[in-house]
């Protein structure tokens, strides 16, 4: 058989409310799993109705896509990974429960085990609740199935087949051999440092299982996506646009086209169904629409929790109301290509910044260098973090060892390596001769006395270091490169780094001046763009270039 699971008309597709999911592979075996779902109560709603009363059609899709991959004939499951993305109130813990009540009363082997696997306690309820529900509702399953409440789970008399719901904060996952497994609000475990070791645990038992399959099923993440979450929702994007090709696994992922991002309409009611498929169901849109005007003005990130949880928006560069506007402009002006050696070997003339830190914080360098043929400014960054932050900020660790796999920040244990370190490049540039004669290094005044004195020893002193006023005094460097990355002639790494600090930078206008602050992003967030500010208020004095580097006849020496 040859199929695809891609879609690659999703965009018009979403918008017409027409199915985004292909026909199933085994027509009869996704009619029968059909059949007992639509059978099953939904306890908790109004009059108690079934699944087949209460549902919308893409319910029953997504049903029919995952039991009509099973083929009968050879006992594998042909489409064994899905993935599903909606948004917050469409029933998907409910949805959850029923699939894998489902799969359990069409389980053929004995003593398999099923496994409904959430971030936290309350989550794992969320689905152990209305399954148990569900059995006790139907007299045949209630004949059929024991359930245990103290532990989760639920047995099928016959097989002896088991379906456990597990907390992952309260209970192990080690050793388990689940064949069918569910995985419940992705996100969170996307912002724990281990979650990926424990989710390749929870489903290796699919090795030796071949009519199994899991289920990654997720709202969006309330920052922006960030470990297993997002390389699940990345991979699974691009199998639905074609650009993966892997047949075994089906996203059904429910977010705004570009397009319509670009154009902020998400904003309009009218628009709330496309991300929201049970509307009119279990969600409506009177209750979206007020709770929209509740955060609509919101400073303290209300509005972003709001639009990633009920609107599946994906919470990045362009979403913060109170965003830098650098950022609409900062994925444009990405060159993937440009390297610190790349940079040096370019450049006419290159300054540094440099914003530091404590035992919580980062200390970050930014190189801003003048292309010699263009005049464009280039720039790279690193970032260091003590090893501490990773206990005092366990929100952003899974981001920050992310980013120390990139190359681009370096987590260290002794406290005077950030220093040696960020001296040492400063260093290569000068001895390159592409500092200018005065103000090549941009310095924040406070909590950088250890670095000057590392320079000082390395002969890079006196009129070569600037001090740089922070605040609002550094408005000209933020209005700079905002024009700068407008028109192109301002270019970047495009590191996954800096784009999360140029998303969590915050703009508050006061006066005639712009202040980006870490106030609202919290700290040990935008130091590495703080530092590049730095260097951008020395590259616009325009200075001249000391002579022709030794870059340009030897090339670049490689860190």
């Amino acid at each position: 058989m040859e199929w695809s699971t891609a879609c690659l008309d999703w965009c018009e597709r979403i918008v017409s409310r027409r199915s985004l999911l292909p026909s199933p592979l085994f027509a009869d075996e996704g009619e029968e799993a059909l059949r007992v779902f639509k059978s099953l109560r939904i306890v908790d709603a109004p009059g108690k109705p079934t699944f087949g009363e209460a549902c919308e059609e893409w319910v029953f899709d997504f049903v029919r896509a995952i039991f009509g991959a099973y083929d009968a004939a050879s006992g594998q499951r042909l489409i064994r990974e899905f993935f599903l993305l909606i948004s917050k109130k469409n029933s998907k813990s409910t949805i959850a429960a029923g699939i894998m009540v489902t799969a359990l009363v069409r389980n053929w082997r004995f003593s398999a085990q099923l496994l409904i696997l959430a971030p936290t306690l309350e989550i794992a309820n969320n689905a152990f609740e209305p399954a148990r529900d569900m059995i006790l509702e139907d007299e045949d399953l209630s004949v059929l199935m024991h359930i245990q409440e103290h532990t989760r789970t639920i047995t099928h008399r016959t097989t002896k087949a088991v379906l456990k719901v597990v907390a992952a904060d309260t209970d192990t996952v080690g050793g388990k051999k689940a064949g069918f497994i569910f995985v419940d609000e992705l996100w969170i475990f996307g912002k724990r440092p281990k979650a990926d070791a424990m989710l390749r645990e929870a489903t290796g038992g699919l090795v030796s299982r071949p009519e199994g399959f899991v289920i990654w099923a997720s709202t969006q993440s309330d920052e922006a996506p960030a470990g297993v979450f997002k390389t699940k929702l990345d991979y699974f994007r691009g199998v639905r646009d074609g650009r993966i090709h892997d047949p075994a696994s089906l996203p059904l992922i429910y977010e705004y086209p570009e397009a319509m991002i670009e154009a902020q309409a998400y904003l309009d009611p009218a628009n709330f169904y496309i991300t929201n498929p049970n509307m009119g169901r279990s969600v409506f849109q009177n209750w979206l629409v007020d709770e929209l005007q509740k955060v609509i003005n919101a400073t303290g990130g209300e509005l972003q929790v709001f639009l990633s949880k009920h609107l599946n928006v994906e919470i990045g560069l362009r979403l913060a109301q109170d965003r830098w506007a650098g950022a609409d402009h900062w994925p444009g002006a990405a060159d993937e290509t440009l390297t610190l050696n790349d940079l040096l070997t370019r450049s006419e003339v290159v300054v540094g910044g440099v914003d530091g830190g404590g035992l919580d914080d980062l200390m970050g360098l930014g190189l801003i260098g003048r292309c010699r043929e263009t005049r464009d400014w280039l720039s790279w960054s690193r970032a260091w973090a003590h090893d501490d932050v990773l206990q005092r900020r366990q929100d952003i660790a899974t981001q920050l060892r992310e980013f120390q796999a990139d190359g681009d920040l370096v987590i260290c244990d002794d406290p005077l390596q950030p220093i040696r370190e960020a001296a040492d490049i400063l260093e290569q540039v000068h001895a390159a001769g592409l500092f200018p004669e005065k103000y090549g290094i941009g310095l924040d005044p406070f909590g950088i006395a250890a670095l000057i004195d590392e320079l000082a020893v390395r002969k890079i002193e006196g009129d070569l270091l600037s001090s740089i006023r922070q605040g609002s005094a550094l408005s000209p460097a933020s209005w700079g490169l905002e024009i700068k990355l407008k028109n192109r002639t301002f270019r970047h790494g495009g590191r996954r780094m800096m784009s999360w600090c140029v998303g969590n930078a915050k703009a508050q206008v006061r006066g005639g001046a712009v202040l980006i602050t870490k106030e609202s992003a919290g700290r040990a967030k935008i130091d590495p763009l703080v530092a590049l500010f730095n260097a951008a208020m020395l590259m616009s004095r325009n200075p001249e270039s000391r002579g022709l580097s030794v870059y340009a006849s030897r090339g670049a020496l490689v860190l």
